[in-house]
């Protein structure tokens, strides 16, 4: 079998056991009393969690808390990598006990996120006074801490597979397929609404005017970049006259790519699924503070979004890196002295750039949700879920025709030509 095929596959099977696990409930819980809660709640940050799920919250499955804590806790560890040098230098030479760490954090926060849930389906009833807890409630509590604690693992476990021997990023395609699942549904649902008259005919073409012009907007930027020239000596030339050299260096416009809206989105979400059982009215006021319907929660995503993506293109980006292994391959940007310069200049270009990269996704995260929600739209859109779907759909791609060209680069070498 083609290896390209095979990795195709793999990825295929690893996401077909997600979505077969967001089908798996919980012990214990009556499904339909939380089905009908989850139904009431489409448009807040539950129901952006339910998205993020692909509906797995709403079934309560063992994998209700999703891939969320495994990213919130790469945020807790990148920003700690950032402030403390000798967890950095961990980070950089010891690559997998790093990763360790994320992972006893990623079973702490899931511990937590769980626990908080069990707690708060306690008080949740049905249309006719029925709980959504059919057995003991400390029992209760006990098995659905572990039994989502089990799901995130393993959906931990499935990205990493995903990303060794499959194809893409494991962590994105999955909250990738969580997304897409619910496309089917949504269309349904729309074109429901406008057969009963819920929906005008002039605003379903609106709003799909208004995604079109998101997507592109997206595909734009994404594939938009600066490449800096970059000048060799003549006797590296002619050393490596039979290798291709990149005469150029590309930048991104969004070098931090889908990672700040979902870092933005797992921040802002990790309060309000710890405070879905608070009772006191300071608790309560923060937890509707932080609700998507409202205009704080949007200023957040966007004021977020800049910041992570700041952050992260900082990480993706080492400008010194790529100068002293340019000086090393005997590479030089015209009118820029090699070295420290080179650095300089190359972190100013991917400053500016990052700018308008930072402010394009804020806008795409915020400007589309607000448009939409403007027009009554009966199931969650927004700026996130489709900056999410394109981006990883893109990079995805990218890395299907990079492994095809090597290999065809592999099979010309094998065969001598």
């Amino acid at each position: 079998m083609n290896p390209i095929a095979k990795k195709i596959l793999i990825t295929l099977g690893f996401l077909l056991v997600y979505r077969i696990l967001a089908y798996v409930p919980v012990p214990g819980v009556n499904i339909s009393v939380v089905k009908d809660f989850f139904t009431s709640h489409s448009g807040d940050a539950l129901g952006m969690l339910n998205m993020f799920s692909g509906n797995a919250v709403s079934r309560l499955s063992i994998i209700s808390l999703g891939i969320m804590p495994y990213i919130t806790a790469s945020i807790i560890m990148e920003l700690l990598a950032a402030t403390f040098p000798n967890l950095g230098k961990l980070k950089k030479e010891e690559m997998e006990k790093y990763m360790q760490v994320i992972r006893y954090t990623t079973v702490a926060i899931t511990l937590v996120q769980a626990i908080g849930v069990s707690v708060g389906l306690q008080s949740m009833t049905g249309k006719h006074g029925e709980s959504a807890i059919m057995i003991d409630s400390n029992t209760f509590i006990l098995i659905s801490a572990f039994s989502m604690l089990a799901g995130t693992m393993t959906l931990m476990w499935i990205g990493e597979q995903i990303t060794q021997k499959g194809v893409g990023n494991g962590i994105s395609l999955i909250i990738f397929a969580g997304i897409v699942s619910r496309i089917p549904t949504a269309i349904a649902g729309t074109f429901e609404s406008v057969n009963t008259g819920e929906l005008n005919v002039i605003v379903l073409l609106a709003i799909i005017a208004i995604m079109i012009a998101t997507i592109g907007a997206i595909i734009y930027v994404e594939l938009g970049e600066r490449r800096v020239p970059v000048s060799y000596q003549r006797k590296v030339l002619m050393q490596n006259s039979k290798k291709r050299i990149m005469n150029y260096i590309p930048i991104k416009v969004n070098l931090s790519g889908v990672i700040p809206p979902i870092f933005a989105s797992a921040v802002l979400m990790f309060p309000t699924t710890v405070l879905q059982a608070a009772t006191n009215p300071i608790l309560v006021a923060i937890k509707d503070f932080l609700n998507p319907n409202g205009l704080f929660f949007n200023f957040l995503m966007f004021l977020f979004v800049i910041f992570f993506a700041y952050f992260y293109a900082s990480i993706t980006f080492n400008s010194k890196d790529i100068s002293e292994n340019l000086k090393k391959q005997g590479g030089f940007i015209p009118g820029i002295r090699p070295g420290k310069h080179t650095a300089e200049f190359l972190n100013e270009v991917a400053s500016r750039l990052t700018f308008w990269g930072a402010i394009y996704l804020g806008i795409i995260a915020v400007v589309p949700w607000l448009l939409v929600k403007s027009m009554g739209v009966p199931f969650y859109f927004g700026g996130t879920a489709v900056l999410i779907v394109v981006q990883v759909a893109i990079d995805t791609m990218r890395k299907i025709q990079a492994q095809m060209m090597m290999q065809k680069y592999d099979t010309l070498s094998a065969t001598g030509l």
